[in-house]
């Protein structure tokens, strides 16, 4: 509960520098133009509490959502399905290591998509979820390490961490593509083409910014891949994590596309040979050479 209060501190903090620092930068650059900087501090206002508000309540429904979405099935802790007992025990045995007071729910969805993915707002009200081409194309061994990859995130609080960066992120695109669109096209005389440009020049500024950002946001999230890994190599064991990922390797062409958001929260993702920036999880090979060169 500390560690999750420290990170929505953070995220607080940052946002109201960024917010404050652009406001600054917008000031000035208002006042340059011979413009009155004292009218967009109400929007300043609004977009500081749309990314906070936004972000916290995507958070705190996301295990609403993505159950949803790919229709998990949640086990019962008191299955006597072989399969699901399995499932329960690991999750159980892992959570324990990871010092969790309370393991996390276990879920399995259709799909022939090998792949897994966590979910919730905090370490403690969380949800990790497997497909069943997962469970039917891995091992045990290798199936418990790609658990393993996924309690790591939760322990880490990638799922806060990484929402709450998509969710400033976002409105700070829309933030300055509105300001910049509003200001390049104020000196336009006639108020339709002045209409007209604004939008324009907005949508395309979303999108520009839009795609900065997705640099940002890939970086953070192939670096907390890498850092899931390692913790996974620790719980679960170094060589189950490699044989996890080299199966996955095997199974790239499975990975869904539906839910781009979603992604970024899956063991891997779809691999963008030509922009690898912008991709939500590093090259599998990478990833195996990090976990070959730290010991077990």
């Amino acid at each position: 509960m500390l560690a999750i209060s420290k990170r929505l501190f953070f995220f607080t903090m940052v946002n109201i520098l960024t917010i404050a620092t652009i406001s600054i930068f917008f000031g000035l650059t208002f006042s340059l133009f011979g413009r009155d900087p004292s009218n967009y501090s109400s929007l300043v206002l609004f977009y500081l509490l749309f990314g906070m508000i936004g972000a916290f309540i995507s958070l705190a429904i996301s295990k609403i959502m993505v159950r949803r979405q790919f229709g998990v099935r949640l086990i019962d802790p008191l299955t006597k399905d072989p399969v699901g007992q399995q499932l329960i025990e690991m999750v159980q045995k892992l959570a324990q290591k990871a010092k969790f007071k309370r393991p996390p729910e276990i879920g399995v969805y259709e799909s022939e998509e090998v792949n897994a993915f966590a979910a919730g707002p905090s370490k403690n009200n969380s949800l990790v979820a497997v497909s069943t081409g997962l469970v039917r194309r891995m091992n045990r061994d290798q199936v418990e390490a790609v658990l393993g990859h996924e309690i790591a995130h939760i322990a880490n609080g990638d799922m806060v961490t990484m929402t709450l960066i998509q969710g400033v992120m976002n409105t700070m695109v829309l933030f300055a593509a509105n300001l910049v669109a509003k200001l390049l096209s104020s000196p336009i005389r006639y108020s339709s083409s002045r209409f007209f440009v604004r939008h324009a020049l907005f949508m395309l500024l979303q999108v520009s910014l839009g795609l900065l950002g997705s640099l940002l946001v890939g970086h953070f999230s192939r670096s907390r891949e890498f850092r899931a890994d390692r913790e996974a190599a620790f719980l679960a064991g170094r060589e189950k994590m490699i044989s996890a990922l080299m199966a996955l390797s095997k199974t790239r062409e499975l990975v869904h596309t539906q839910s781009l958001f979603m992604t970024s929260f899956k063991i891997t993702g779809v691999r963008n040979k030509y922009l690898p920036w912008f991709s939500t999880h590093p090259p599998i090979e990478k990833r195996i050479q990090r976990l070959n060169s730290t010991k077990s």
